[in-house]
């Protein structure tokens, strides 16, 4: 199919042009995936197929038209195109001046891995996350895969093709006592084929269902911690969710130039502590953001947005590029091809630091330490967010006491930034999928363990 996309793709392009225009665009989409959800001991939900497509784009004064299908076809390729400009004429465009090919290099292909191996998965993350302790009632076990390979050709004369593959888990432990429920959860995965679960230096179906089930038992009898301000340390195993949530989505120019961002107009301001760098990466090697090519056919690259404090650039797509006069950072990402492309994160950190991640609870007199985030809100116009805390303990004395539960935490993301007192050196990842303008984006985001100066603690007052 490839093959006649890039036939008909020259003619397409100077029918879509007819009526002028600053850009346009042929994006081809082929994805395999598979979804198993393991339940009450037994495979509850499962999905194993083919989705392919073509998404057809002109950008024409600053404004998008976009039209695809599921049918390629040239008849009904022609129709998406007639659905977007109406002249029968003939436009300029550039054809074949560059070629760029990417792939993720992957020993076993989620396409070729036996379903029986997969469903393997799933049984040992269940009996791991069972066997932990006779309190767990409930294990509920996630698995994904997807190979995605990408054609885009544009008016630029740009060919760029990609194949992304990528594996997750994600596990859920419910433990019960006495009539009290307390739920853990764990997840991993990446840029890989299934090598990633059976790597020699560490069992990740073990360590991610022991972890689920570890917060899951560990909750029972965890206490309500007290409410109010006070100093916070967040580990590095809680991965960067305040990172990519309370900042990364204001540093999307497609929010910042709108005025949708707290971070609107402040090039060149400091807007965090000294202490605080956040780079957006889309090259590093096995994370699940990564990428070798965007949607638009741009290449991933390596983006510092804060640097020691001071906001040095936002993440662009083509479009925010086009309309303020910059270069695409490459997070142009769609969620499939009947989707345009609009500005997404990667692989969002905070870089590490120079402070030894033990030291960082000794001076304080009381305090709480988050080892793992649940899920928040954020207002992005005023940095404003609110975190559900799924393992998290208090600290006395410089000493971490009794396991709470119930907590969560309030605050204002640049202000949050502002208050961090040390960084240590170490560095925690987690994965996740960005849900925006109703579409999803597989990410990465990860923080050395930082000790933040106050943050409200919801909790019992």
């Amino acid at each position: 199919m490839k093959d006649f996309i890039r036939e008909i793709s020259p003619y397409l392009l100077t029918k879509l042009m007819s009526e002028g225009g600053d850009y346009g665009e042929i994006f081809y989409e082929r994805i395999f995936s598979t979804f198993l959800n393991f339940e009450d001991n037994r495979l509850q939900k499962g999905s194993e197929g083919y989705d392919e497509g073509v998404g057809i784009r002109l950008i024409k004064n600053g404004k998008t038209y976009y039209g695809y299908t599921s049918d390629i076809s040239k008849d009904s390729l022609e129709e998406v195109v007639r659905s977007i400009v109406r002249s029968d004429g003939e436009g300029k465009t550039k054809v074949g001046l560059k070629h760029m090919t990417g792939y993720t290099k992957v020993i076993l292909d989620p396409e070729d891995y036996f379903p029986a191996r997969k469903k393997e998965i799933l049984l040992k993350a269940n009996d791991t996350v069972r066997s932990y302790d006779s309190r767990i009632k409930q294990a509920g076990i996630t698995l994904k895969d997807s190979k995605r390979e990408i054609l885009i050709i544009n008016t630029e004369g740009e060919i760029v093709e990609d194949t992304q593959t990528r594996v997750a888990l994600y596990v859920e432990a419910v433990a019960e006592e006495n009539g009290y429920m307390y739920r853990g959860y764990e997840s991993a995965g990446g840029l890989s084929g299934y090598e990633f679960f059976e790597r020699n230096d560490i069992d990740i179906v073990d360590y991610v269902s022991l972890k689920a089930a570890h917060r899951a038992v560990l909750g029972l009898n965890a206490k309500h911690p007290p409410a109010g301000s006070m100093p916070v340390v967040i580990s590095s195993e809680a991965g960067g969710t305040m990172i990519h949530e309370a900042v990364g989505h204001g540093l999307e120019a497609d929010l910042a130039e709108k005025g949708l961002s707290v971070y609107a107009g402040k090039i060149g301001e400091k807007v965090a502590s000294e202490l605080i760098t956040v780079i957006d990466d889309g090259t590093i090697s096995g994370k699940m953001g990564s990428y070798n090519f965007d949607d638009e056919g741009v290449p991933a690259q390596k983006t510092v947005l804060i640097e020691n404090g001071y906001l040095k650039n936002f993440l662009y797509d083509r479009l925010t590029a086009m309309q303020t006069g910059k270069e695409s950072t490459g997070n142009g990402r769609r969620d499939t091809y009947r989707n345009i492309p609009i500005v997404r994160m990667r692989n969002t950190y905070i870089a590490p630091g120079k402070d030894n991640p033990h030291d960082l609870i000794k001076d304080v007199k009381k305090g709480l330490y988050v080892v793992k985030m649940g899920g928040g809100q954020v207002n992005t116009v005023n940095g404003d967010f609110m975190f559900e805390i799924i393992e998290g303990y208090m600290i006395e004395n410089g000493e971490i006491t009794y396991p709470v539960k119930g907590a969560s935490l309030l605050g204002n993301g640049p202000q949050a930034m502002k208050d961090v007192e040390a960084v240590g050196y170490d560095l925690g990842w987690a994965i996740g999928t960005c849900g925006k303008s109703g579409q999803a984006a597989p990410v990465g985001d990860a923080q050395p363990t930082i000790k933040i100066k106050s943050l409200v603690v919801g909790g019992v007052i």
